[in-house]
């Protein structure tokens, strides 16, 4: 779910507002549905990625959506009243998936320090900047340890599943997208509410964040919102709906290839 272009060797927290620019403080038509889409033709977009020879081959460097290998992203805040901490990894790995090289993801969701729930994610890039979501492996844990669910897990090409936009190369507000398409397992979609939104946690605080809302017809009353910073990716996720998790962006570090 997070991602920036550059790295930083290590990461001070300090809370500013800005009133430009965003601000990161540390130390150290081949894309198919590309266009905006209004929500009355949502339902009628086409599912089916394009081509494999359309894609970049697992670089993703959609300045609202970069994957930069070897940057991670440790995001802290609370679900209903229990800490939870969020580690996403871009790894230096890529997988084949329907035919399209994507980059693998791999994301982490601590409660109290206690790993509940791991995942690991495929994007690929269109050579026009479009990003697509191309699947995910997820397992939820109990604090044993044990895996007590999969639901969630789709991958595009099987078993009716199909890959979705998760990030357009020219965001506009009223765009909607379905980031996935699996019926009756995955289904989330979004659509971009604003491109002056506005901000505030630990490392970042801007007056032009890109903010998206985010629902899937499997929790219906549940809403979130997500705000994302050009070169930096996803900072803020919040449920304003329907629950009451809320996650900032903490630290932005970046792990060597070994």
């Amino acid at each position: 779910m997070r991602r920036r272009s550059t790295h930083i060797a290590t990461a001070t927290v300090i809370c500013v507002l800005t009133l430009g620019a965003p601000v990161l403080l540390a130390a150290g038509a081949a894309e198919g549905v590309q266009g905006p889409t209004s929500a009355s033709t949502a339902a009628r977009q086409v599912l089916h990625h394009p081509s494999a020879s359309h894609f970049t081959k697992g670089r993703v460097t959609n300045p609202w959506f970069t994957l930069k290998p070897g940057n991670r992203l440790v995001y802290r805040g609370s679900d209903e009243g229990v800490p939870i901490e969020d580690i996403f990894f871009v790894t230096y790995r890529t997988r084949v998936v329907d035919g399209v090289r994507c980059r693998v993801i791999r994301d982490r969701v601590l409660q109290r320090g206690v790993l509940r729930e791991r995942t690991t994610d495929w994007y690929a890039q269109t050579k026009r900047g479009t990003v697509w979501y191309f699947g995910e492996n997820t397992a939820l844990l109990n604090r044993r340890g044990h895996v007590t669910s999969r639901e969630g897990s789709f991958q595009s090409g099987r078993d009716g599943a199909e890959a979705g936009i998760f990030m357009p190369a020219h965001p506009h507000v009223g765009d909607t997208f379905r980031q996935e398409s699996y019926p009756g397992h995955a289904q989330d979609r979004f659509r971009i509410l604003s491109l002056n939104g506005r901000t505030r946690g630990p490392l970042v605080a801007t007056r032009h964040a890109m903010l998206t809302k985010e629902t899937t017809p499997l929790e219906r009353g549940v809403v979130d919102h997500k705000y994302y910073v050009r070169d930096i990716g996803t900072v803020t996720e919040k449920t304003v709906r329907g629950g009451s998790e809320l996650l900032k962006l903490s630290s932005v570090t970046h792990v060597a290839r070994r």
